[in-house]
Order: C-alpha cells, then structure tokens, then sequence
C-alpha cells in the first residue's frame, strides 16, 4: 500500500487530533447562551446567575451544567491514561485509528442527543479519543520528525487546536443564527464527526512509527520508514543508517528494562524527565491562559459592554491565538523550548500583574456587574479597555510561547520504553488540573476579583524558577540524543553546551565517504 513520506503532510492529516480537541471545546461554549440549547434541555443553567468559561468550554456551579460541561474533561483524563497501553500495544497509528472511531462515535451519540445524560454521555465518548489523540499524536509525530524540525513538526498539533477552536465556534455560530431549532445544534455536533472520519481514512496511507517498530524488533521495517521519511527510499544514507543505530541502542535499552508501569514512571533513573513532562502541562494550565483568553467575557462585562461585542471578543481571541503559534512554529526550533518556556512565564507574570494593579487602582466592588452576581468588581472607562488590550497580549505571548512549547516538550523528555505512558500521564497532568480549575477561577472572581491576577501571577514566578533550574534544553537534538542528556548529569542551565553527537558523527561519516569516492576515482 503507498505510504505518505512528506513529514509536513503527515503533521497536516496527524494533527487532526489536536483539531477534535478545539472542535470539543467550541461545540458547548458557542450554545450555552443559545434559546434553541436552553430550551430542548429545559435550561440546565437556569439556577446560576452567569457563566465562567474554562478552557474554551463552560463550567457551570450548577451540578447538571457542570457535569454538560466537565464530562469531557474526565472522559479526557481517562483516556490520556489508558492512551500509553493502547499505543505499547497496537502501535501509534493504530492507537489513533482507534481514537478516530471513538470521535466518531461520540459526535454521533451527542448529535442525537434527546437529553442531558445522553448528551454527557456523547461528550464523555469524545473526551476518551480527546485523551488519546492529545497524547499519542505528540508522541507519533516526535518520533517521525527529524531532529531540525521536531519542534515545529509537533507544535502543529497546538496550532490544529486553535484552529479547532475557531473553526468550530464559526461554524456554531453561523448554524445559531441561520437554522432554527434543535436542528442548529445537531447540525454543528453533526458536524464534528468531519474531521474524526478524514483522520481515520488518512491513517490508513501513514507510516508506523519507526521507533515503536524497533521496539516490537521489527528491524527491516523500521529501515524502511527511516529511509523513506528521512533518506528519499535510501537505505544506505548516512542520516538514515546514523539514526537507525541510534534507534536500535535504544530499543536494546529499552528490553533491558521491566514492563513499565505509571510506578515506574518515578524510578531513580526516570523521574526528572516524568517530573519535566507532567509538570511542564500542569504549569501551561496554571499559567493563566484560561483566565486571559476565556475570561475576557467577564473583563468585557466589568467594562460595561454587552451583548455581541463580549460575544465576538472570543473570536479575536481565537485569531490572536491562531496568528501567534502559526508565526512562531517555523522558528521554534531555532529559538528552543527553554527560552521559550522562560520569556513566556516572565512575561505573563509581568502580565498579570500590570491587569491585578489596574484593576484595584482604577475599579471598585459593585454588588453585580448588569445584574450578573458572580461579577462584583466594575472597571471602566480607558481603565477597562486597558485591561482588555493586556489580556489580548496575554493571548499573543501564550501563543507564541508556552501553548506549541509544552506539548512539544512533554513529548521529547521521555526515552523510547516510557514515552507513550509518560506522554500520556503529561497530558492527564494538564487535563485534571484543566478540571481542578474549573472549582477556583470562577468563584476567585466572585471573591477576591482582581487578586486572582495576583495569584497566577505567582505561579508563573513559581514556574520560571522551576523551569530554570529542572529543564534541561532539548532542541535540535534526537530523542536518542535528549536521553544522553538528561543521563549527563550537566546542569540543565548548560545542556546547550553538550556537544552534538549526531551531527559531528554524520560529518565524519560523510568525510569518510567523500575519502572513499576520491579513492575509487583514482
């Protein structure tokens, strides 16, 4: 069967799975304020006095609009978890097609949903291919890409997000406004079942991962992938024959060790890098992007604007988003995760701080902001449109910094044995505290208002020290490189002075073989 080889068009098709998360995302953020979503299921906001959006979504203190609303969430965090198991096993094409079905099916169950727990129940199916694609698709690119363009390779996926987002939230709100009916909604969740079918077909011409081939010691075909991804079809190419020694070191490495479990995970020798990959998602949600991106309704609301100027502040959101990552993924690689990772925490501190002193200099406590109680503190005037522009900032430097960077991380620290359950304990690090903050950020603003800027702002100071002293830098280098790294004992303030073994060894090669054709001219 043929097999796609250009690496940018197997990110293009892959990367559909970061697009089912956005698209999950979207789907309930643009209906719940929609009469057609409230009235077919009898209002299932109608005991709160407003809405707090969490990562693109919305989360509601009313039990059964939490439960709408979160079931994704959980339905994610279990499937990022069983997501390494599947992909050990199967391998990580299969575990994607598998994903692709369950999508599938999930957009189904909620496009024919007659009431609330059929419509959980849709969402909890699509959180599971949620976890497994947000996961296994950072892992299955890593270890197609070469080592120059990893980042960018891998960084696609937070740019199908995005793109996800917006594209989904266009898509809801044209059906609200030009279908009448339940028919809008199930129309757009109809919808979703799209990309999860295109995905699933297009997997069916990808290559298997050549690093989950050795693994199996399926050498023959490992060669191959390598030679076709890498050296044109030539199995004889010095990148490719460099490589595939590296790849075999590692999978010999690999048997060596026991069955890995999430226990080992923590062993003596692996748990800086479980400690790097989990954290480094953990702290993408505690850097207070949701805050910025998804609570400018509320900042829009403190302002004194209504109606469809705080429904289309989402939408510039989603294009800032979109514009910054697509921006920054050509040069990612040349800039490297670290520096990203430090420039994007100081400045959203930075950030954070400015919006929390605006904000209790020039605003002031009200019983509710336009009859909404969760909303106690107005600022208006030039004050709030400030804080506005800053939260747009806020979006541009998330964007370019700690969105594509963290997944890109996660999916390199981890050596060849634990990448797929360390990859997928990562993402269910970010999932859970995606869920854990949907209990702080909403009932923060009602009571402590601008001081919840304060605290994001310290998690960020929190995360710089963090990153700087445990992260060691990782670009440019191949998987196989990056264990020698971390195994290197170098501090990670000094890794990029770790000479480059790769490329030094692929020039000596590559003289000898000139060497070699002069001899034979001769």
């Amino acid at each position: 069967m043929y097999r796609i080889t250009n690496i940018y068009v197997l990110a293009a098709f892959g990367t559909i799975g970061g697009a089912l998360f956005g698209f999950d995302i979207s789907s309930m953020s643009a209906w719940i304020g929609v009469d057609a979503y409230k009235d077919y299921f009898n209002s299932p906001d109608s005991d709160l006095r407003s809405m707090s959006p969490i990562c693109g979504y919305f989360v509601f203190p009313d039990l059964m609009c939490f439960q709408i609303t979160a079931s994704m969430s959980a339905g994610s965090f279990a499937g990022s978890i069983a997501a390494g198991w599947i992909s050990d096993i199967l391998g990580r094409r299969y575990s994607l097609m598998i994903a692709s079905l369950i999508w599938i099916v999930g957009a189904m169950v909620q496009c024919s949903a007659q009431n609330v727990t059929h419509l959980i129940a849709g969402r909890v199916v699509s959180g599971l291919a949620v976890g497994i694609t947000s996961s296994q698709t950072c892992v299955y690119l890593s270890e197609l890409a070469r080592a120059n363009i990893r980042g960018r390779v891998v960084g696609i996926q937070q740019w199908s997000i995005e793109w996800g987002i917006l594209i989904m939230y266009l898509i809801s709100y044209g059906c609200s406004v030009g279908i009448s009916g339940p028919s809008a909604f199930r129309v757009a969740w109809g919808i979703q079942a799209v990309p999860g079918l295109i995905m699933f077909i297009a997997l069916f011409f990808f290559p298997e991962s050549p690093r989950w081939l050795a693994g199996k010691e399926r050498w023959e075909e490992a060669l191959d992938v390598l030679a076709s991804l890498h050296g044109n079809g030539d199995r004889n190419d010095p990148t490719v024959q460099l490589e595939f020694e590296e790849v075999q070191e590692a999978a010999r490495v690999a048997h060596q060790a026991k069955d890995v479990s999430f226990l080992a995970l923590f062993g003596p020798k692996i748990w800086q890098r479980t400690v790097c990959g989990v954290s480094v998602q953990i702290w993408q949600q505690l850097l207070g992007g949701n805050v910025a991106m998804y609570y400018v309704v509320y900042i829009f609301e403190m302002a004194g604007m209504t109606g469809n100027t705080t429904l289309w502040s989402s939408a510039i959101q989603y294009v800032i988003f979109v514009v910054t990552t697509g921006i920054m993924l050509p040069v990612i690689d040349r800039v490297g995760r670290r520096t990203l990772l430090l420039i994007g925490s100081v400045t959203c501190m930075t950030i954070h701080a400015i919006i929390a002193g605006v904000m209790a200099t020039r605003g002031h406590a009200v019983a509710s902001v336009n009859g909404n109680a969760n909303l106690t503190w107005e600022i208006k005037g030039s004050s709030g449109m400030a804080v506005i522009a800053f939260s747009y900032i806020f979006t541009g430097i998330y964007g370019f910094t700690w969105a594509p960077t963290a997944w890109i991380y996660a999916s390199e620290v981890f050596p060849l044995k634990y990448r797929a359950k360390g990859v997928g304990l990562a993402a269910s690090g970010n999932w859970i505290f995606n869920f854990a903050l949907a209990y702080f950020v909403s009932p923060a603003f009602h009571n402590i208002q601008w001081k919840t800027y304060v605290i994001f702002a310290v998690f960020c100071f929190a995360m710089t020290f963090h990153v700087f002293f445990m992260y060691p830098e990782t670009a440019g280098r191949t998987l196989e490189e990056i264990d020698m790294v971390f195994d290197s004992n170098v501090k990670p303030w000094r890794t990029n002075t770790i000479q480059d073994r790769f490329e030094e060894e692929l020039e000596k090669r590559g003289a000898k073989e000139a060497a070699t054709d002069h001899k034979e001219v001769v």
